[in-house]
């Protein structure tokens, strides 16, 4: 099992993350929200936090800006999982609210 540091981009389609050789400067956001002074934001990241353990890149992340739930943060391995955990946010944050 490899433990270096694994890189990845955007495929063609803007969505699917593959394997390069390099750091991807094409950081893309997902979805940003702001809901008073809060802001949750989702983004690609070009790096696999997972970290040379087993399983998918997790190469997207939501953080929580301000508020009750300032710094939270959810990591996923897809846009689609990263899209419905940035809704999953926000409602947390309406919530909390």
């Amino acid at each position: 099992m490899s433990t270096g540091i694994r890189w990845y981009k955007l495929d063609v389609d803007g969505r699917t993350p593959v394997l390069t050789d390099e750091p991807s400067i094409d950081n893309r956001t997902v979805a940003k929200t702001k809901i008073g002074d809060v802001v949750i934001s989702t983004v690609f990241l070009g790096l696999d936090h997972r970290m040379g353990g087993g399983g998918p890149p997790i190469v997207f992340e939501t953080m929580v800006f301000g508020g009750k739930l300032d710094q939270s943060q959810g990591r996923y391995s897809t846009w689609d999982d990263a899209v419905d955990g940035h809704a999953h946010w926000v409602r947390l944050v309406k919530d909390s609210i």
